[in-house]
């Protein structure tokens, strides 16, 4: 019995890459059509940034200088031996705390129903 034999070729075919440019510039990003990128925000310092999210959302640095202040004459409470100021404070604290979170939360969802300009 005869084995068949079949044509095949040996010399795989060899893909080219693409030609790759020197470097993406990303000052003229590609176009694509249906999209429309964000506009990008200038860069800013800190005390820009901080001033901005504080006029979003005023009571976030409350509730977190809330929960410093708490936090601090609570020890200092404790370390003087008043424990039932610094029971109080302690729990004032917690109260802040969750003033913050709420206060997180709210923004986020205030944002989040905000209609995009």
């Amino acid at each position: 019995m005869a084995a068949a034999s079949s044509p095949v070729d040996s010399a795989p075919a060899v893909k080219t890459a693409p030609p790759v440019s020197a470097a993406f510039d990303l000052s003229d990003p590609p176009v694509i059509d249906g999209f429309t990128p964000l506009s990008r925000h200038k860069e800013e310092s800190f005390k820009d940034k901080f001033i901005r999210k504080t006029k979003e959302n005023p009571f976030v640095p409350v509730g977190c200088l809330g929960t410093a202040g708490a936090l601090i004459y609570g020890l200092r409470a404790f370390k003087q031996g008043k424990t039932h100021q610094s029971q109080m404070l302690m729990r004032t604290r917690i109260f802040a705390q969750g003033f913050t979170v709420v206060a997180i939360i709210v923004g986020v969802a205030a944002a989040a129903l905000k209609p995009r300009q």
